[in-house]
């Protein structure tokens, strides 16, 4: 992966709450472009959640990897914590926060934005 990433946020859409089994999911927001994937044993799967979105996933161990959307065309999310170094930024919101389980209390000053399709 290439920097500059276009964003980091927390999602807590329900689509990724279940995909991933937990209550948020930080993702980290590049241009597709600027992503190199090395599948020597064409492990990595696509699976279409919605007829526009897709999640990348390790079919061999069962790991979320990537989410990709028509919604944001030529970009690419990837999972954050199967990216084993630093990044060029913090996260920066929580998205998706009108779906937030309430089991889980959100204690930091990040903005707290709602989906904007609802």
């Amino acid at each position: 992966m290439e920097f500059p990433s276009k964003w980091v946020a927390h999602c807590h859409c329900t689509m990724c709450q279940r995909s991933h089994g937990a209550a948020f999911v930080t993702w980290v927001g590049v241009e597709e472009s600027q992503v190199t994937i090395q599948d020597d044993e064409n492990v990595l799967a696509w699976h279409s959640f919605t007829p526009e979105a897709q999640r990348g996933f390790c079919s061999r161990c069962g790991s979320s990897l990537f989410f990709r959307s028509e919604k944001w065309p030529g970009e690419l999310h990837i999972a954050r914590a199967n990216i084993t170094g630093p990044l060029d930024r913090e996260p920066q919101a929580h998205a998706f926060f009108d779906t937030h389980v309430p089991w889980f209390e959100v204690k930091d000053d990040l903005p707290k934005k709602p989906d904007p399709d609802a």
